[in-house]
């Protein structure tokens, strides 16, 4: 990762993990994805675009394996959904074949857009709902 895409990452998830992903957490329309804690075991869970497309959720992660949710999905990819306000469980999978920008234009395009401008290791994540 060159030094810019580094200083970049570091800035722009300080800022989500401290003032974007906090407010929109609380709004009842935002779809959350809920992982187990790699280290704690706890959940953790995170704002997120995407679309559901029959049994299955969509998503691309701005940072790839360096996401924290994507690094907790390697370890337990049993995840949960919350989408308009029901949960649903499910697993996570990474797609590093897929390609990533192609995805975002089937994805709702306000997060697409900030995705694209914010992300600097798209990485396409599907979630295989079970119910």
């Amino acid at each position: 990762m060159s030094r810019y895409h580094e200083v970049k990452h570091r800035v722009v998830t300080a800022f989500q993990r401290r003032v974007a992903n906090p407010l929109s957490s609380r709004m009842p329309w935002q779809v959350l994805l809920e992982t187990t804690g790699r280290t704690s075991g706890q959940p953790r869970r995170t704002p997120v675009g995407g679309r559901r497309v029959g049994q299955e959720f969509w998503l691309v992660s701005e940072y790839g394996e360096t996401s924290h949710y994507v690094r907790n999905i390697l370890a337990d990819p049993r995840v949960r959904v919350r989408i308009k306000g029901t949960w649903y469980p499910g697993t996570a999978y990474p797609l590093p074949e897929d390609d990533a920008r192609a995805r975002l234009r089937g994805l709702p395009t306000g997060n697409s857009a900030m995705v694209r401008l914010m992300g600097t290791n798209l990485l396409t994540v599907r979630v295989d709902l079970d119910g």
